[in-house]
């Protein structure tokens, strides 16, 4: 491992030199007279530098012995895929305090470089049907008819998915007041309570529905029980957007129950006439303890003929307890509102293993990694694949890594499109 100090600086010419103020964080380390050096982990280090408050850039990090620049530090690190680099430049007038904050940040991540990794990816992960095709009828709707594309919340529960949809022209908003009369809007796959619907006809709004059709499930088995004179006990989290539909279906004859103790204390009109429902993105075995409890204490509970937490979340938590216990730490990839990634993390902690939820590589802090030989790697079900694999990139940057793929079942399910976006023949 070489370190080396002040022998860096970026070419003036180059358009990704970064403004005053700004660090630049290598993508790749480039020599005149040798060959470039890839820098996987530039994510790690960026993300350190941010949580130290410093603004960051990306880009080509020109190593030039005939200039120095204010702050430039550079690393090359021996990996399984050859050498890999660590590079950040910063030009112009730099304070102590920044200098200072880039070289600790540069420090913390090679404290834990160098040591060889193994990471064990469970599977499945990331995308479900459901979600793919809620991304799928945007990307279609702004493919056919341009932005702005209005969707009613997240379209799924991920910041990367948001983003990258908004920059290609979807409008996200809270309520249908902000949807101008007339326009497109997408329901989003968590679904919308009879309400909002009737919200959307009186603003003569053109609906496209990406609710997932597992919810969509949950809401009919919500209306025919309450039609039948039972009342709900929902079970699910307050606030959640799935919750919030489902018990629009039936307000007045529904109950959220969200956790033991609160089945515990429920009180029905009729204690023979009672069923339970769940939120479709739950921990399998806290909502079993939920029923369980349920049960015991009405005669018989009426509920769905088949779960309602869908395979997807059943699958991913399956697959994340095979690894949870070998692992040293486990990291969960997906957004802080994702419920199921949310609850990934928790089964992880359950079983005993230092568990982290991260949006994207940055995410991850050095000091996590301090120690530790085995990485359990998973994702929610509205994160994109492509996020599990710059997380093992990353990691990939630090030294030596092997993936050991851990595969309890092959996913299959799709869902049809509605008719509004599939394609004409």
């Amino acid at each position: 491992m070489t370190f080396t100090a002040a022998q860096s600086i970026l070419a003036a010419h180059h358009p990704g030199r970064p403004r005053p103020g700004e660090v630049l964080v290598a993508d790749d380390l480039l020599w005149p007279d040798r060959p470039s050096v890839p820098c996987p982990g530039a994510g790690l280090l960026e993300g350190e530098l941010r949580r130290r408050g410093l603004d960051t850039t990306r880009g080509h990090l020109y190593v030039d012995t005939d200039h120095t620049a204010a702050v430039a530090l550079r690393a090359v690190l021996p990996t399984a895929r050859g050498p890999a680099g660590l590079g950040v430049a910063a030009t112009g007038q730099v304070s102590p305090a920044t200098a200072a904050a880039v070289s600790a940040a540069m420090a913390a991540v090679l404290a834990v470089a160098g040591r060889p990794r193994e990471v064990l990816l469970a599977a499945p992960r990331s995308f479900c049907a459901g979600v793919e095709r809620a991304i799928e009828i945007v990307e279609r709707l702004l493919a056919q008819r341009g932005g702005p594309i209005y969707v009613r919340k997240e379209i799924v529960h991920n910041r990367h998915v948001v983003d990258d949809l908004r920059a290609r022209g979807a409008v996200f908003v809270d309520e249908l007041d902000a949807v101008p009369r007339g326009a497109t809007v997408v329901f989003s796959a968590h679904g919308v309570s009879p309400a909002v619907r009737a919200d959307a006809e009186r603003r003569r709004l053109k609906v496209v529905d990406a609710t997932c059709p597992l919810v969509t499930k949950v809401h009919a088995e919500a209306r025919r029980f309450a039609g039948q004179g039972d009342t709900v006990l929902l079970i699910g989290h307050a606030g959640h957007e799935e919750v919030e539909g489902t018990l629009g279906e039936a307000p007045e004859r529904t109950v959220l129950v969200q956790s033991v103790e609160e089945a515990r204390r429920v009180r029905v009109p009729d204690p023979d006439r009672v069923t339970y429902l769940t939120q479709t993105t739950l921990s399998v075995d806290e909502t079993a303890e939920v029923i369980s409890e349920l049960r015991d204490r009405f005669p018989a509970p009426r509920g769905p003929a088949s779960d309602d937490i869908c395979y997807a979340t059943t699958n991913r938590q399956d697959a994340l307890k095979v690894i949870a216990r070998e692992s040293d730490l486990v990291l969960v990839v997906g957004s802080g509102n994702s419920s199921n990634s949310v609850r990934l993390t928790e089964l992880a902690q359950r079983a005993g293993t230092p568990a982290r939820l991260i949006d994207d590589a940055r995410d991850i802090r050095p000091g996590w990694l301090s120690g530790v030989a085995k990485i359990g790697l998973t994702a929610g079900a509205s994160a994109p694949p492509r996020l599990v694999d710059s997380v093992i990139a990353a990691l990939g940057g630090l030294g030596p890594v092997t993936v050991a793929e851990r595969e309890i079942t092959r996913e299959t399910i799709h869902f049809t499109l509605p008719a509004a976006v599939r394609r004409r023949s």
